[in-house]
């Protein structure tokens, strides 16, 4: 092609001198095939050319840590010999063209990275961005909520492993680009852990599973550009999934990496056949052959370019011992699965592609994997941070606790997910102990006494105030969370989900969102295992929040331990562990406004704002924190566990007597001297982090004070369970007093009342 070809060049996502370097790397002008090949290997999606740099900041080693970022998940060892393989991926972009492929996809996608591991996966969890549910994106985002959420169960479901917890917020900023989410975590020996590598010159190379289609073409490439109103032409680029397919898949290469046969295996995800075969060879540090006339293919007539970019979904590619292959072939033909092959490594260092003997593309892995475009882009503080930040509480007009509580629980980000759970089969394989909707997800490990605990959070209202101060928040809200389950936590996994990363505004918060992360990670001593980064989530022209979710994996010795967010018994005392106020005990009357409500979810529905200070965080307290409630878990101290977050105090006591079998409470918060409407709210509705709402036996009580003390951790008894009510007085005052079960059927049925109205 003419170098001078900009709309060839402009349909494969590069830049002209981006096509420079290709014909540097080549020594000559690209053939088409190798033109998509380098486009979708040096696409943001796979080769991470905006974020890489600023990645190396993040901790990635501990003592637990088997895997860190670079291999298809990460993995920490939970003893036993066994470890836990983990990772968070995204399908955003899909899942805006066609909500239920999209997250269907999604979920099959990551299951891939985790069984290519040599794990069994045993866990799903998911973190979903959506539109208003009202108003004029409404019916629309009803309908991507439908779709991801049926695609989302379709395929674990069928699979036959349990969606266990996630969470779900809406804001406005996502209307025109939800994002969709996807952890996994299967359970692999410890020293058994399968790389993606290619290795042995002559060593055959096989492709098993699916046939190859049209679908996915140039996902990888879709994936890292803005939308705007066309995108719906961009449908042929997701792709299509079957579970009953990807079910055999994994059975078939977990049988064959029980044996010694296998080399390496990679899935064929993003870029398909073309980044599996190069980054294998990048790893191995050598050379892979293929002929596509070998690759299996459900569409007749599919060129080179085709095979190649197809991002067709339940495929994987192997690399096995010369020698072996009767043996391989055998166990996938007993899957009833395709195992065809298709090249040969070799000591060249280059991924050759040959269409019936004739090459149609030569490549350096080295060129297309190590030396893609690597960018330091230039960063700028937004405009907008300078406004947002002013919050005049005296402008507004306060609403009563009582009436601030119904509207809180009524909102979409906090009301009741049973609508979207109920969905799920979140107790197949009989692992789960904590049910969805309860907690943090909970699993047993079976054949040991352990188990683990994992949670997803996130808060762009959060980072689009403060990035670096948000993404410190999710991670200490995930690791709180796990936490109140009662596990030790081990190891995180990112997900960072931004704009275009080529303005500078939205590039600061990148930065800012990863150093942030960085921080927090090393002060509560929880490594980065691996991630994914999510750009170019805009469409015309608008981007979404910073929206950093982070997943992290904890450890519990003792699976009988393991704690929900509920009441269990009537008569327990009720104690807050952390600051005693929504603001933060550090903060005086007065600053409620910037130093508990900022950012928080009162502030956006019941005033329609998003502005001030994000909440409190002390580091240190949190590390502090999660001592503490490992301890009194072990030790058996503790009913109950629930972190206050979205709602603050007030929406954690009410969800503490939610799904409890009908245990109220009776709570009374401390007051200092005379306080004002706005600091009670604050008190009540703020959201400073390091708190949690336990209940404990009365004979308890007293060794759990005892234990706060030890562990450096405020704790204050702040009321009783029991009775028809959730009461709660500040300072003796009556401020909330609901009917326990309007206050739940409330919160219970907001959700799913938007799904029973008409359609549009």
């Amino acid at each position: 092609m003419s170098a001078h070809d900009s709309a060839v060049l402009e349909r494969h996502g590069l830049k002209p001198d981006e096509y420079d370097r290709i014909v540097q790397a080549l020594g000559r002008e690209p053939s088409l095939t190798e033109l998509g090949i380098f486009s979708v290997m040096w696409s943001e999606h796979c080769s991470y050319k905006s974020s890489r740099i600023h990645l190396k900041k993040l901790p990635t080693r501990g003592p637990r840590v088997l895997q860190g970022p670079g291999e298809n998940a990460g993995a920490v060892d939970i003893g036993g010999g066994l470890a836990a393989v983990f990772k968070i991926e995204s399908h955003n972009h899909p899942s805006f063209i066609e909500p239920y492929q999209g997250a269907a996809t999604g979920v099959g996608g990551i299951i891939r990275d985790i069984f290519t591991m040599g794990a069994r996966p045993i866990a799903l969890l998911n973190s979903l961005r959506f539109g208003p549910m009202d108003g004029a994106t409404g019916a629309r985002t009803r309908r991507t909520v439908e779709g991801v959420v049926a695609g989302i169960a379709g395929y674990g479901n069928s699979i036959g492993i349990p969606t266990i917890g996630g969470e779900i917020a809406f804001e406005d900023c996502y209307a025109g680009n939800p994002l969709v989410n996807v952890m996994c975590l299967g359970i692999a020996r410890s020293d058994a852990l399968v790389k993606g590598n290619a290795g042995g010159v002559g060593n055959p190379v096989y492709y098993v599973g699916a046939r190859t289609g049209r679908d996915g073409i140039h996902g990888a490439t879709m994936a890292s550009a803005e939308f705007d109103d066309r995108s719906a032409e961009k449908r042929p680029a997701v792709q299509v999934g079957d579970p009953f397919m990807e079910k055999l898949l994994l059975e078939a290469c977990l049988e064959l990496m029980k044996g010694d046969a296998l080399i390496g295996v990679q899935d064929m995800g993003a870029a398909g056949l073309t980044c599996a075969t190069s980054e294998m060879g990048a790893r191995g540090g050598c050379g892979i052959e293929i002929d596509v006339q070998h690759v299996p293919q459900r569409e007749t007539g599919m060129t080179p370019y085709e095979i190649m970019l197809s991002e067709s979904q339940e495929r994987m590619l192997l690399v096995v011992k010369r020698g072996r292959e009767a043996e391989v072939e055998a166990i996938f033909q007993k899957w009833d699965l395709h195992a065809a092959r298709i090249g040969s490594v070799t000591e060249t260092g280059l991924l050759q592609v040959k269409s019936r003997g004739e090459t149609v593309a030569e490549i350096p892995n080295a060129a297309l994997v190590d030396e893609a475009p690597v960018y330091d882009r230039p960063t700028a503080r937004p405009r907008y941070l300078d406004e947002v930040h002013r919050l005049d509480l005296e402008s507004l007009t306060p609403v009563s606790p009582q009436q601030a509580l119904g509207s809180l629980l009524s909102s979409p980000t906090i009301a009741s997910k049973r609508w979207v759970y109920r969905q799920y089969d979140h107790m197949v394989r009989t692992n789960t102990l904590v049910l969805a909707g309860m907690g943090a997800g909970v699993v047993r490990v079976k054949g040991t006494p352990r188990a683990l605990a994992m949670s997803t959070d996130g808060n762009g209202r959060y980072c689009y105030l403060d990035p670096r101060r948000g993404a410190m928040l999710a991670l200490a809200e995930a690791a709180r969370n796990v936490a109140c389950a009662g596990a030790v936590p081990i190891g995180a996994t990112n997900c960072l989900n931004f704009g275009n990363p080529e303005k500078p505004d939205i590039m600061w918060g990148l930065v800012e969102a990863i150093e942030g992360l960085s921080d927090a990670c090393r002060a509560l001593d929880i490594p980065i295992t691996g991630g994914n980064v999510s750009l170019y989530n805009e469409t015309d022209g608008r981007a979404i929040f910073p929206t950093p979710v982070i997943g992290v994996v904890g450890l519990i010795e003792d699976a009988s331990c393991a704690l929900g967010r509920s009441f269990r018994a009537a008569g327990s005392e009720i104690v807050l562990l952390g600051a005693s106020v929504g603001r933060g005990d550090a903060e005086p009357k007065g600053r409620a406004a910037s130093a508990g409500l900022g950012g928080s979810e009162y502030l956006k529905i019941l005033h329609g704002l998003i502005a001030g200070d994000v909440p409190h965080l002390d580091l240190e307290a949190e590390r502090a924190l999660l001592a503490l409630l490992a301890k009194a878990t072990a030790g058996r101290l503790l009913l109950s566990a629930h972190d206050c977050s979205d709602g603050g105090l007030a929406v954690t006591l009410a969800e503490s007597a939610f799904d409890s079998g009908g245990i109220g409470c009776l709570v009374d918060l401390p007051a200092e001297g005379a306080m004002g409407e706005w600091d009670v709210l604050a008190d009540l509705f703020g959201e400073a982090g390091g708190r949690v709402v336990v209940s404990v036996a009365a004979g308890s009580l007293g060794p759990l004070m005892d234990l706060a003390a030890e562990c450096g951790v405020p704790a204050r008894r702040v009321g009783r369970t029991g009775g028809d009510r959730i009461a709660v007085t500040v300072g003796g005052r009556a401020a909330i007093d609901w009917k326990l079960a309007d206050a739940e059927r409330l919160w219970s049925e907001a959700l799913a009342q938007y799904f029973a109205r008409p359609a549009a």
